[in-house]
């Protein structure tokens, strides 16, 4: 039988890239794990951070390119998408603390070939410790590499893509970039862009065909009151954007705000929760105030006693 089309045209090219900021033995790691196991390798890895010693020993891995710019999030992916070299078809986004599993770049590249109208690509997360003390880089891979594959699903849509794990087709994203306006961790920025993306159309959805693993590294986290600050302020600025919806809106603040509430009287050691609040809390007065600049969350300092 003569090999159909689909057979014989090439697989997108792909990029990687990944922000970070003063973590650079977690970096080192990750990045290391991601290029000797992908069996889709990337014509390009882009680590972007402030100043090249963010980087680490990733740096000299062949293949890695490193840029740098201003901190903040939103800043970085931007100078990562500002720098992708001719010819890149998919641009994956990861988080320096996610551990991929060995076919994430080989299940996304395949997608995107095989549905012409996907956009937006984000895979599962089997173990997320985001809201935990946070995994090892050993207990992220063991966990990757010993996982059960088999899921009752194999794809979810619409679905908003997750920031430590997401690919986005290169011609579909054109000039769009992160709203810079997100600063420092950039909260919600994900959701922001995929909004964005998905009103100029496309699918955004979700496979379990790429999985891995966040450790949910807190060294380099935001401040308490500032993350408090941007759970507040940054869904409201989006819902004036048009990129998130009221009822979104409420769910995501009512959530995080009674987390902070609960965990104030006794408050996780990893988790700076009555930092939270108090950010939480100016956050609500800017808002009453009519001062809507979620930018604002980079000036804001913990009080001393914090």
């Amino acid at each position: 039988m003569a090999p159909s089309k689909d057979d014989i045209l090439p697989l997108p090219n792909i990029a990687v890239v990944i922000a970070t900021l003063r973590r650079p033995d977690v970096v080192s790691d990750t990045v290391s794990y991601l290029l000797k196991v992908q069996t889709r390798k990337p014509a390009t890895l882009i680590v972007s951070c402030v100043a090249p010693e963010d980087a680490g020993e990733a740096a000299r891995l062949p293949g890695v390119k490193i840029v740098t710019g201003a901190a903040g999030l939103a800043k970085q992916r931007n100078a990562a998408l500002d720098a992708l070299p001719p010819g890149i078809d998919i641009v994956v986004f990861f988080d320096d603390d996610f551990v991929a599993d060995a076919d994430w770049l080989g299940a996304a590249a395949q997608a995107f070939q095989d549905e012409p109208q996907l956009v937006a690509f984000t895979g599962l997360v089997i173990a997320d410790d985001i809201k935990g003390p946070g995994l090892s880089f050993a207990e992220a891979v063991n966990l990757v590499e010993t996982a059960d594959r088999s899921v009752s699903w194999s794809h979810i849509e619409p679905f908003s893509p997750y920031g430590c794990n997401m690919a986005f087709r290169v011609s579909a994203i054109g000039d769009l970039r992160f709203d810079e306006r997100l600063v420092l961790y950039g909260w919600l920025e994900d959701r922001d862009f995929g909004a964005s993306l998905a009103k100029r159309g496309g699918r955004l959805v979700k496979f379990a065909s790429a999985r891995g693993v966040h450790m949910g590294v807190k060294s380099g986290r935001v401040a308490g009151d500032r993350l408090g600050y941007s759970q507040v302020v940054n869904p409201i600025y989006m819902l004036r954007k048009g990129t998130m919806t009221f009822s979104q809106v409420g769910g995501q603040i009512f959530r995080n705000l009674a987390s902070n509430l609960a965990g104030a009287v006794k408050p996780e050691p990893f988790i700076d929760r009555r930092g939270r609040l108090r950010g939480n809390l100016l956050g609500f007065l800017d808002v009453l105030r009519g001062r809507l600049e979620p930018e604002r969350a980079a000036a804001i300092q913990p009080p001393k006693s914090a």
